[in-house]
């Protein structure tokens, strides 16, 4: 079977995401599928990657093996690159999904906020920041303690604020696992999780671009336009409700009186490159250069998977429009950064290691964890209680 990947809505200039479904498959039966017309030469499958299968009798989602799969310049396909897959079926009354890789729709996301929602927690708030254009929910979730969040007085001392994003790129579902692991962690009954709580405050837009997740588009919104390019536009474009929505959000943070903005990281994924890694901004100043290294190196601790080596810091004005790059000008003082992980895997001595849903979950706990490291909230209330119990020294 030849398969067209659909191009994102009003840009046929991207053509990787599919996700697809097959009925009416006889048991034992073997097919053979080819995606003819990807956009991006340049892939993972080249690498060993392979799709990802689930049916609705077994909606866990797995890779397909690797012997099964072949990406490679067609002659009939004008020399195109073709992605070829064989695949046999078990049963004849299950519907059998194959996609890109694992999916992370709208639906997915609203089921896991009204879950946590009805759990009641009062660290957690979950608002509306605007309508997109086909009328979905720009999302904002506030994850912190009560006290930081109602009204301070102005002698209170600021509180700090770590802002996170995902799914400005539709089709970079692993970014919603990740977040999906943050929010696991940062909603523990762990001490940790209290501690994090009590120290910081969390905002988070979970989905950028609903309507391109929604389309089933991998690059841009329905409009066509790629929403990581869009950060410089005015806050009121019409075009960019959710960006306009969300740089709205920033800037009200970093100007306000109560609230320190510390970071501003947005989270995608990676469809040439291994491993997990962080792009970040290239700054004159020695100084504030190596503040910026510091995250990046307290995640490769927490997370064995995080390449610093991989991890890049520019100024490249093709990216000017992107989160990290505009935002770097307009929010002094806050760490903005990109933080990428594969479609794939990790590399390792021996063979690629690919990724499940787990390690992209385990990848936002890690995320969690580093902002206790960075902090230096570990083990905090012991090094109190030790400092208060200790005997002082009126020694000369």
């Amino acid at each position: 079977y030849d398969i067209e990947i659909a191009p994102d809505t009003n840009n046929s200039r991207y053509r990787v995401w599919f996700y697809f479904s097959v009925t009416n498959a006889r048991a034992g039966q073997r097919a053979i599928f080819h995606i003819t017309n990807f956009s991006k030469t340049k892939s993972l499958y080249r690498e060993g990657m392979t799709p990802v299968v689930s049916s609705s009798s077994r909606p866990k989602w797995q890779r397909i093996s690797e012997k099964n799969v072949f990406y490679y310049r067609c002659p009939r396909n004008n020399n195109n690159w073709v992605m070829s897959f064989l695949f046999a079926f078990d049963s004849e009354t299950d519907v059998f999904f194959f996609s890109y890789c694992y999916p992370y729709t709208y639906t997915s996301l609203q089921k896991y906020l009204c879950a946590v929602d009805a759990k009641r927690h009062p660290f957690w708030s979950r608002e509306v920041l605007c309508k997109t254009l086909h009328g979905y929910n720009l999302d904002l979730v506030t994850i912190s303690s009560p006290a930081n969040t109602s009204p301070q007085p102005f002698f209170q001392p600021k509180r700090n604020v770590v802002c996170i994003t995902a799914r400005v790129h539709p089709g970079e579902s692993p970014s919603s696992f990740i977040c999906q692991g943050l929010m696991d962690y940062l909603t523990a009954h762990t001490e940790d999780a209290q501690t994090l709580r009590e120290a910081l405050v969390f905002k988070i837009v979970p989905m950028l671009n609903p309507d391109g997740v929604d389309f089933g588009n991998y690059r841009c919104s329905t409009m066509g336009v790629d929403l990581n390019r869009c950060w410089l536009l005015s806050e009121d474009h019409w075009m960019v409700p959710t960006i306009a929505a969300t740089k709205k959000l920033l800037l009200d943070l970093h100007d306000s009186p109560h609230y320190n903005l510390d970071f501003f990281i947005d989270l995608h994924a990676h469809s040439t490159m291994m491993n997990c890694f962080m792009f970040g901004n290239s700054v004159a100043d020695v100084t504030e250069l190596e503040k910026a290294l510091v995250f990046p190196r307290l995640l490769e601790m927490n997370f064995p998977d995080f390449s610093f080596a991989n991890s890049r810091f520019d100024n490249d004005a093709s990216k000017a429009g992107t989160g990290r790059r505009a935002l770097l000008e307009m929010l002094t003082g806050t760490h903005c950064y990109t933080l990428e992980v594969s479609f794939f895997g990790a590399k390792s001595p021996t063979k690629p290691v690919p990724y499940t849903t787990q390690h992209y979950i385990d990848l936002g706990r890690a995320l969690g964890a580093t902002f206790l490291d960075y902090y230096q909230l570990r083990d905090r209330d012991k090094r109190k209680q030790r400092s208060s119990s200790s005997p002082t020294d009126h020694s000369v």
